[in-house]
């Protein structure tokens, strides 16, 4: 699940010459499974935004922070195909971080594990749906899209046995410049730096062929457990790794900026995240 304020990869905010980010909103809601597959990116213009600095409402949804809970109220429906998405989901942090890092050496873009470590309890009305789990809360923040700083990325985290976080983060700038963060971060949320496992590379996706490459202990082999998103500039997938010599299970995003930009994606788009033009 991810709130937008100023969609990053919406084709109307690009086409409107990235003007005015808060008449470009959206809730991305993404549940997986054989039965209950929805996806919800449905774009609102500014009368349809309201924050303060505990909440956040787009359209009929909203999200509130108490510091530890993030209450979130889902009143969405799907695209391409649109049936209703409705229920409650609440994250717990167990862990928070004071951190934010820059991805750019401007610093046009800031990324900040905020609860690297959660507990998630969802209960989904539309469809019926109830489950608890791990979870994960960040934030991204940028001065300019994306495609302009960077050309693609590859983005990890999992959890390892005693609790810690490992995030590894793979970009490669508009300058060929290759970056990347690889984080331990502890129960208690303190941030430490990992020695960098060697990249791991994976199978393109099965229709568009996006790349993939992931982080993984020298000598041990990376697998692709389910990809879950396979879209012609962006990968979503679940990993088997090994990490400081564990097994670890990691939720894994590639994605092409170079491939996002190209005019004939922005105009798929739409197909998957309509824009209403009232509240």
């Amino acid at each position: 699940m991810i709130a937008f304020i100023g969609s990053v990869f919406s084709p109307y905010y690009a086409w409107s010459g990235w003007r005015d980010p808060t008449h470009h909103c959206s809730l991305n809601v993404a549940l997986y499974g054989k039965r209950h597959r929805r996806w919800t990116m449905t774009e609102r213009n500014r009368s349809a935004l309201q924050r303060t600095a505990q909440s956040l409402t787009i359209g009929p949804s909203s999200l509130t922070w108490d510091g530890t809970h993030l209450a979130i109220a889902v009143a969405e429906r799907g695209a391409p195909v649109p049936r209703r998405v409705r229920g409650h989901i609440r994250v717990t942090a167990t862990a928070h971080t004071p951190w934010q890092f820059t991805l750019d050496e401007a610093g046009r873009h800031r990324w900040w594990p905020i609860a690297p470590t959660a507990r998630i309890a969802v209960a989904m009305t539309d469809p019926q749906l109830t489950w608890q789990g791990q979870a994960y809360l960040d934030t991204n923040a940028g001065d300019e899209p994306l495609e302009r700083g960077f050309r693609c990325w590859n983005w990890s985290r999992a959890t390892l046995p005693d609790g810690k976080a490992a995030i590894f983060y793979d970009v490669i700038r508009r300058d060929g410049k290759e970056y990347g963060l690889s984080l331990g971060i502890g129960t208690d949320g303190t941030v430490q730096s990992l020695e960098a496992p060697p990249q791991a590379a994976l199978p393109a996706t099965g229709v568009w062929r996006m790349s993939r490459a992931t982080r993984s202990d020298a000598g041990s082999s990376a697998r692709v457990l389910e990809t879950l998103e396979d879209t012609p500039f962006y990968a979503r997938s679940v990993l088997s790794t090994q990490i400081d010599g564990a097994a670890a299970t990691s939720v894994h995003e590639s994605l092409s900026l170079d491939r996002f930009r190209h005019p004939v994606v922005r105009l798929m788009l739409p197909f998957r995240m309509p824009r209403v033009w009232w509240w």
